[in-house]
């Protein structure tokens, strides 16, 4: 496995460690790595365990891709909306381990996951595309729906404000706080908990419930990528 995912198999708890010594910004090979990571797990794991890095847990799209433009801004597009309705679907339970900030489609990614345990001081929670001049995707408009609060909701993605934790705790982008060095104790028993469920009952419960937003994040890709592919476009042609 890349060294961007480290996969860990353990008495069926697949863990993914993404460490890319920065940030955690999902750019290409990030992106691709995690999906290889998830391949994996759903062989072989019967619960998977998303970890950030000490600090950071994800700091969203990698902005250096932006920057230089080119095909590479609609693939790492594309496979972080992808990445984020994988999650929804994903036939085992996938608990996030949000070891520090969770900013743009790093907080997307976060609220895709089935369980999401949060460190309680030091991280920032913040949907902030509005506050960098960028159009939030329909695909991440659909996941804020399905998660957040609906009092936080317009707070979160119309303004862009920031989190603090016990905020993100009341919002929705986290399910429960503890301290950073309780983390992988909170974790193990959460594993252990889900472990216990039945695999096929709950895929196919999963699937059911949130059959509605999967299809709803189905139609806003297609939307998205062909609004991005217009734009790219009308600027090749002017």
């Amino acid at each position: 496995m890349n060294t961007l995912v480290r996969y860990d198999l353990n008495n069926d708890v697949a863990t993914l460690r993404m460490d890319d010594g920065k940030a955690n910004v999902m750019n290409i090979a990030m992106l691709a790595t995690l999906n290889e990571a998830l391949d994996r797990a759903e062989k072989e794991a019967k619960v998977v365990v998303l970890y950030g890095r000490a600090g950071s847990f994800s700091g969203g799209f990698d902005l250096g891709v932006f920057k230089r433009g080119g095909p590479d801004v609609q693939t790492m597009l594309e496979a972080g909306l992808r990445l984020c309705a994988r999650l929804v679907d994903y036939p085992l339970p996938v608990i996030a381990a949000c070891t520090g900030h969770a900013v743009a489609l790093g907080a997307i990614l976060l609220l895709s996951c089935d369980l999401r345990v949060g460190i309680d001081v030091g991280a920032r929670f913040q949907i902030n595309e509005v506050r960098l001049g960028m159009v939030l995707p329909r695909v991440t408009v659909e996941v804020c729906r399905r998660k957040l609060a609906p009092a936080q909701m317009q707070t979160a993605t119309t303004l862009g404000m920031p989190f603090t934790p016990a905020s993100a705790l009341q919002a929705g982008f986290v399910d429960e706080l503890v301290p950073a060095y309780a983390m992988q104790a909170t974790v193990q028993r959460h594993c252990a908990d889900l472990l216990m469920l039945d695999s096929k009952t709950f895929a196919m419960n999963k699937r059911r419930i949130n059959a509605e937003v999967t299809e709803a994040m189905a139609v806003a890709i297609q939307a998205d990528m062909a609004q991005w592919q217009a734009q790219d476009m009308g600027a090749a042609s002017s």
